[in-house]
């Protein structure tokens, strides 16, 4: 069967957009080709910084024939109906139909379509156009002369050329030439744009990638990491080194190159005084290079790695003098950064009233940031006012969770005065990510507590499913703090999350509380927090999703979770405990037992039936009632006492044992007796089940 080679030569495209482009690519494709009545053994898609490839083999040669039979209206229909089956079957005459009889509805026209099969050089040609003219980048653009054209291509960067060729793996290929824009379709590609610039015919997939290979391009993505990573390595190693190694950068570097070269450069010892951190991330933010350190090391060393695409017949000599004068330019500027974050701001006689506000120390650098922002009334949220307001409510909301927390106030209360200071500092305004992590270092050289410096950093934490918690109750204070103030204020001001936006990142706020709470194992009462039952269950949607992440089952989650289960931990709990014991025999009789009471309650509470208001003694007649309502007030009463103690697993094996005076009670007693007082009472009694069981969970939710 012939395979399909397809690719699109451009300029380059930007790193962040490739592998996401090449998936795209096969999937419109693919996806066309089944549409057309195509179908292909499997396809690959490939990706470097000038082209988008795609390998699709044993693809079918032709489509099949289709015959449809297409029902239409009955022979005595009016003229209009008529007409309109014929524009929708493509008849020109009535004549052209066949009439079919029906014994009950009569005679009605049916036409008979059949459309022959196509040749898959035909359908390629007739779909890729439009796939290309409408490809999914999230940024494109017009150039040329052709630009000035209403509807002129648009592509991620100039589109060069395009290769399309079919066919066996033995026989001749043949070049599909569609036309985009004035680009022809061939089977001409081009290789490494400056080691190997010039025109190179290819037939077939393998040839195509061993003569790019030729040509210095290495097509795969996940080969050209593997080079990067493993030379990497090597030369580290060489010199007594060892990578610091960054899989995104990895991703982002390896989209840059066709033709890796890695190289390794240096700068001057005297810029290691810079925080490890700062370094990284001037390196690989500025030049897209790695750093290294002393193998078993922690601190940076002063040599980095550099990625080239040019094999330089110097031995990359002036490539890495280039970037390391680069590296030293930003290094330069990140020096000056972290030495000016250490002194004295110039205005500080303006600052006194924010100082004595936040009962700052104006001798200390990172308070004289934190009363530079609460002077300069810096804007948080227009609807939600300054920063400096915002660290005055998590300064008072982190006081009030110091006590559920046991956290030391004083530090807590410190804590939150400085979390938000380092958004003053030179080194974040220069590099954002890095907010935090540099407060944490100047608070630790301004002297300040281990737990306030650690907290000043954790308190964004956790950022995603994947970050640490943090664990220092300092630390959790604060962190709980800032994202219940995020998430309350936010509600208050109606901006919740719509859909897939989320312009605040609220749900990350609430999972990472859901997170501390849960691994932390904090008993926070979030409704009296929050005083908000739509942000409640806000909550509860982020329990559902971290709960099923852990593997719990979905029945299980919404049997625990209420509408006023604000103590999330309790009900992770309780779901743990039932997920343990569901299975179990007593599960199973539990579940059972449960199900069989609450069904029968149910039944005659759909009816109208009178249900009593409790259980008299005085009224049950017979033995089965009698054992189970002294099994239900035995049972009730162990499981409470489980529940008080927060042993939810005793509770369920308490109720378990209900089994078998429901199943006897089912059997030997009729509950619609024909005396009203007597059947209200049965009914109490089952009510008395779901009630004891209730506590624990709601057992018609879950499944078996």
């Amino acid at each position: 069967m012939p395979d399909l080679l397809l690719e699109l030569r451009s300029e380059e495209i930007p790193a962040r957009m490739q592998r996401k482009a090449a998936g795209d690519l096969k999937k419109l494709v693919t996806d066309a080709l089944v549409e057309a009545g195509l179908s292909y053994e499997g396809a690959r898609e490939y990706w470097t910084p000038r082209r988008l490839t795609l390998d699709i083999r044993g693809v079918t040669a032709r489509s099949a024939d289709v015959r449809e039979e297409r029902k239409g209206p009955r022979t005595d229909a009016n003229e209009k109906a008529i007409e309109g089956f014929l524009r929708g079957a493509g008849l020109s005459s009535i004549s052209e139909a066949q009439v079919i009889s029906d014994p009950k509805k009569g005679d009605f026209y049916v036409a008979i379509i059949s459309k022959p099969g196509r040749a898959a050089e035909e359908i390629v040609a007739a779909v890729m156009p439009d796939i290309v003219r409408n490809f999914p980048w999230p940024k494109s653009m017009r150039w040329g002369k052709a630009s000035a054209k209403p509807g002129s291509l648009r592509w991620v960067r100039p589109l060069q050329s395009i290769v399309c060729t079919f066919g066996t793996e033995h026989e001749e290929t043949v070049v599909i030439p569609f036309e985009i824009d004035g680009i022809v379709a061939s089977n001409v590609t081009y290789g490494h744009r400056f080691h190997a610039p010039g025109p190179i015919a290819v037939k077939r997939f393998d040839d195509y990638v061993a003569n790019l290979e030729k040509a210095q391009v290495v097509l795969d993505a996940e080969r050209r990491k593997d080079i990067i990573l493993h030379d990497a390595r090597d030369i580290a190693f060489a010199n007594g080194l060892e990578l610091v190694e960054d899989e995104g950068l990895l991703e982002e570097v390896s989209g840059l190159v066709e033709w890796p070269q890695v190289l390794m450069g240096s700068f001057e010892e005297d810029y290691l005084s810079i925080p490890s951190e700062i370094i990284r991330l001037t390196i690989k933010t500025n030049q897209k290079c790695f750093v290294t350190r002393p193998q078993a090391g922690e601190i940076l060393s002063n040599r980095f790695i550099l990625v080239s695409n040019i094999q330089a017949t110097d031995g990359g000599k002036e490539i890495i003098h280039g970037n390391g004068k680069v590296v030293r330019a930003r290094l330069s500027d990140a020096l000056h950064f972290w030495k000016r974050d250490q002194g004295n701001l110039p205005d500080l006689e303006t600052l006194e009233a924010s100082a004595a506000k936040f009962g700052l120390d104006l001798k200390k650098p990172l308070d004289q940031r934190m009363a530079k922002l609460d002077a300069l009334n810096v804007t948080f949220h227009a609807k939600l006012g300054s920063q400096g307001e915002r660290v005055s409510r998590i300064r008072t909301l982190a006081a009030e969770l110091a006590k559920i927390t046991g956290a030391d106030p004083v530090k807590v209360d410190r804590a939150a005065v400085l979390a938000k200071a380092d958004l003053r500092t030179e080194a974040v305004g220069e590099f954002p990510e890095l907010q935090g992590l540099m407060g944490r270092k100047y608070a630790a050289l301004q002297g300040e507590d281990a737990s306030v410096a650690a907290a000043i950093e954790d308190h964004y934490k956790p950022q995603g499913p994947s970050d640490r918690v943090p664990d220092d109750k300092v630390a959790i204070t604060v962190a709980l703090a800032d994202k219940l103030d995020t998430l309350i204020g936010f509600w208050a001001i109606d901006e919740k999350p719509t859909g897939s936006k989320d312009p605040y990142a609220l749900r990350r706020a609430a999972l990472g509380v859901v997170r501390i709470l849960l691994e932390r194992k904090v008993r926070l009462p979030l409704l009296a927090v929050t005083k908000d039952t739509d942000l409640l269950a806000f909550f509860h949607d982020r329990l559902k999703v971290y709960l099923r992440d852990q593997g719990a089952r979905y029945d299980l989650i919404d049997s625990v979770l209420t509408s006023e289960a604000d103590d999330l931990l309790m009900v992770a709990r309780r779901v743990e405990a039932l997920t343990a014991f569901i299975t179990s025999e007593d599960g199973k009789n539990l579940l059972a037992g449960t199900k069989r009471a609450t069904q029968l309650l149910a039944a005659e509470e759909k009816k109208g039936t009178v249900v009593a208001d409790g259980v008299s003694e005085a009224l049950l007649k017979l033995d089965a009632e009698k054992d189970l309502f002294a099994a239900v007030t035995k049972a009730s009463a162990e499981a409470a006492k489980a529940i008080a103690g927060e042993d939810f697993r005793s509770a369920m094996a308490a109720l378990s044992t209900l089994r078998a005076p429901v199943d006897r009670f089912a059997t030997d007693v009729f509950v619609n007796d024909e005396d009203a007082a007597i059947r209200a009472n049965r009914l109490a009694l089952l009510r008395l089940i779901r009630e004891a069981t209730g506590t624990v969970a709601d057992f018609s939710k879950i499944a078996g």
